[in-house]
């Protein structure tokens, strides 16, 4: 049937006889003229049906986004378009067939439709339709393609994992799948293949990579969805500058293909010293804005609310907002304020800077010395802000580091058409667990540590970092990995370390500890977030952008109403009941 694509013609084809197919886009009449706009995957290419035409009758009454076949000669428009490729020619219509009529639409198949994200999603179909998605997709294609390519040409073997597991203990909640043949068993899907990558290294694949889904029963967001791809990646007898080199290579690749962009070699910042400088660990490094330490400017100070924080060792940081005081209102700052609450910090202080002279919440408190010393060290020129927050110093850097992003965005510091990469490293080993009441992994528990901080394992955890490494796009943390371990005792150790007993542990992860004591290989790896990547070229900020079929912020889907109800004789056959 088709062998043509309707946007691949230009004025050189002009008196060429073609069949095309489509959907009609839009259809005007003119005078009499009938012009249809006939969209594929490729393009749209106008139609021109005469009155005089046998087929005029049906092409007066097509409707919005039917199905048609035409065969006609192509020829060159007297009023062309300049704004499509194929808007130098027409096609005058010889045969027309309805091959689907389509009812009444619920939205417009346009960039530029009013329609409600809701109502798209529940015809995601239509949707798909528009050029946006539709490129969006094709983009993801040619990224897959591209990393395919790559990896395979550097020695690289894609392997399967399964998708039915064992439960973990560790990381994000799982999806379970109850077992019928084994009533009472539940399998789990994938959050990530981590335990089967790392058995391939033992298995001696050396190189794996794959193209792998994922799920994580978590709360949802612009950026995550409960189901994703992930491109997984572990190589054998290597260390982080062996793995930092292949991710290097892959993205230099993508960024050139897609963007026609030549990346540098990527900076790296340990995970300190991201907290210390940005309030994250996953730093947005397009604009400045960094936090400085301002304590000792107040170690002597009169100021009882910043002495008494000092004194409980706590810490005194600021931002600074360039040349922007005179836009921010005192609204602005109550908002501001309240951001900052979010991230448990009790108050925002603030100073604007102009004719020399400093105005503001805190001036009539400090010492004259104390703003003479904030302006030296700030660097303070006219018309900047500054935002100081005083507490703990986990809650100063976080709650500073929130503020930077928000000020950023609402002042448009943040420039467009900016790919900047950023390795973040030794990340801490364990993280307090509130909720459990103990250390957890920070990664996961088949992280490595630092070989400085082996001793510090079951001594000093809180002190004790890894060898596990982020690569952050833009503010966003498009991978995540770390050097393995690969010593038996090494891995009991960091199970004793998060608490979980040799028990728990052979009950859990047998098969794996085992599989330790046939000659495991140092290996280490990485897993890329594919959409992540995608939405980042694609320039948008919703993930959903660029996945074909993707969940609400509920984790529903509003197209086949998922997740449904099961019938009574399904849970009988599982051995389930629900409360």
């Amino acid at each position: 049937m088709k062998k043509f694509n309707n946007g691949e013609f230009r004025i050189e084809d002009v008196s060429k006889t073609v069949e095309l197919y489509g959907w009609v886009q839009k259809k005007r009449n003119l005078g009499g003229l009938v012009f249809i706009d006939l969209r594929d995957r490729s393009g749209i290419i106008q139609l021109v049906v005469r009155p005089e035409n046998e087929y005029y009758e049906v092409a007066s009454s097509l409707k919005s986004e039917s199905v048609i076949k035409v065969i006609g000669k192509i020829a060159e428009r007297e009023n062309k378009n300049y704004k499509i490729p194929t808007g130098e020619i027409e096609v005058l219509v010889d045969y027309l067939e309805l091959i689907n009529q389509s009812i009444d639409i619920p939205f417009e198949i346009s960039d530029t439709t009013t329609a409600l994200e809701e109502t798209r999603l529940k015809y995601r179909y239509l949707d798909l339709r528009r050029e946006s998605l539709k490129n969006n997709l094709i983009l993801r294609h040619k990224v897959t393609m591209i990393t395919r390519n790559y990896l395979s040409d550097n020695g690289f073997i894609e392997v399967e994992t399964p998708i039915l597991c064992v439960p973990t203990p560790e990381g994000a909640r799982d999806y379970l799948v109850p077992s019928r043949v084994n009533n009472g068993h539940f399998y789990a899907l994938p959050q990530s293949p981590q335990i089967f990558k790392q058995l391939l290294m033992i298995g001696g694949m050396e190189k794996y990579f794959q193209i792998a889904r994922c799920f994580r029963d978590e709360d949802l967001r612009a950026d995550r969805q409960p189901e994703f791809t992930q491109i997984d990646i572990e190589q054998s007898f290597s260390n982080e500058e062996d793995i930092w080199e292949t991710v290097e290579g892959l993205m230099k690749k993508i960024f050139k293909e897609i963007k026609g962009v030549d990346l540098e070699s990527f900076p790296r910042l340990t995970y300190n010293e991201c907290m210390d400088r940005f309030g994250s660990d996953k730093p947005d490094t397009r604009y400045g804005m960094e936090i400085q330490d301002i304590t000792s400017i107040f170690s002597h100070t009169y100021f009882e609310v910043f002495s008494k924080i000092i004194a409980d060792g706590g810490i005194i940081n600021a931002i600074v907002l360039k040349g922007l005081a005179s836009t921010v209102s005192r609204k602005d700052i109550d908002k501001l304020t309240d951001l900052v609450k979010v991230y448990k910090a009790k108050a925002l202080s603030y100073l604007k800077y102009n004719n020399g002279e400093l105005t503001g919440s805190i001036v009539k408190i400090i010492e004259e010395e104390e703003k003479k010393t904030l302006i030296e060290q700030l660097d303070l020129q006219e018309n900047d802000m500054v935002f100081i927050v005083a507490d703990k110093k986990n809650i100063t850097k976080t709650a500073l580091g929130a503020l930077r992003i928000k000020l950023a965005h609402d002042n448009h510091l943040v420039p467009e058409d900016k790919y900047n990469f950023l390795w973040v490293t030794e990340f801490p080993m364990f993280e307090y667990s509130e909720e459990e009441q103990r250390f957890v992994a920070a990664h996961h528990p088949f992280t490595s540590p630092r070989d400085e901080d082996v001793d510090k394992l079951l001594t000093d955890k809180e002190n004790c970092y890894s060898r596990a490494y982020d690569l952050v796009l833009n503010g966003y943390e498009l991978l995540s990995g770390s050097v393995r371990i690969h010593d038996s005792e090494m891995q009991a150790k960091v199970f004793e370390a998060i608490d979980m007993t040799p028990e728990e542990a052979k009950e859990k992860f047998g098969f794996f500890l085992e599989a330790f004591k046939y000659g495991a290989p140092p290996h280490c790896g990485v897993g890329i977030g594919l959409e992540r990547l995608v939405m980042i070229l694609a320039g948008t900020d919703n993930i959903r952008d660029v996945v074909a079929f993707p969940k609400t912020a509920s984790a529903q889907d509003l197209m086949n109403e998922a997740p449904g109800k099961v019938t009574e004789k399904q849970l009988d056959e599982l051995g389930i009941k629900l409360k």
